[in-house]
């Protein structure tokens, strides 16, 4: 049976639950071997107070997920951040419910903007797909510096930077109010091409970790999390 969960707009009553957030986030990030923006438990207490965050409890109110919203280039872009599901309720289909919520939350608040992600998994594309989004270049998101500081706290920064922030290994996805396909029809065409975006997102992987492979063959020192990443994919 499906477990039920209570998926909430946060407000300054779930404030206690801002460090165990972040200190979930910051494990789950070095679980992947990648990396996220780090956030301070004031930050996620501050997007609570706005309004602009989503938070998840089980039926007995144990905390099990959350999710916040971010604004970029003037409130031209919208990027739904920091999705973390507690480790009991992963794989529950928990993580899809908080997406959609807050999806739907930022629609609400910001109808004009263009939503997007950022992501190395393949389950999340497929989530961000049955909402609407798109894969897209890099070049259609945001291009606000404070948004593309974030990433300077992940171990792939090396190789964001070395592409001129053109390329990477998360794939990019886009929600455009104006100009976007029915969650239907995303939906259908990452079902049938769901083998070949995941060939593709592992040759991707591999040809931007080349380089950096290379290097740590010749001696140079390189974080373990690259291959690690690689090799966990």
């Amino acid at each position: 049976m499906e477990q039920e969960f209570k998926i909430l707009i946060a407000d300054d009553a779930h404030e206690n639950f801002a460090q165990i957030i972040c200190d979930e986030m910051e494990s789950s990030a070095k679980a992947r071997g990648t990396g996220i923006a780090k956030r301070s438990p004031d930050y996620i207490k501050q997007k609570m107070h706005e309004g602009k965050a989503v938070i998840a409890f089980t039926k007995d109110n144990i905390w099990a997920g959350f999710c916040y919203i971010e604004t970029w280039s003037h409130g031209e872009y919208v990027a739904n951040s920091g999705l973390i599901v507690a480790p009991p309720y992963r794989k529950s289909g928990l993580a899809k419910q908080i997406k959609k919520k807050i999806f739907n939350l930022s629609r609400q608040k910001y109808p004009e903007a263009k939503i997007f992600g950022l992501t190395t998994g393949l389950a999340v594309m497929k989530i961000n797909s049955d909402l609407g989004y798109e894969p897209v270049t890099y070049s259609e998101l945001t291009q606000d510096e404070a948004f593309w500081a974030g990433c300077k706290s992940c171990v792939n920064y090396e190789i964001l930077m070395s592409k001129e922030r053109k390329n990477c290994m998360c794939t990019a996805m886009l929600y455009d109010p104006k100009d976007h396909f029915e969650p239907e029809e995303t939906t259908k065409d990452f079902k049938e091409h769901s083998k070949l975006y995941e060939r593709f997102m592992k040759i991707k992987q591999w040809k931007l970790l080349k380089p950096f492979l290379k290097k740590e063959t010749n001696g140079a020192a390189k974080p373990k999390s690259f291959l690690h990443f690689f090799l966990n994919t």
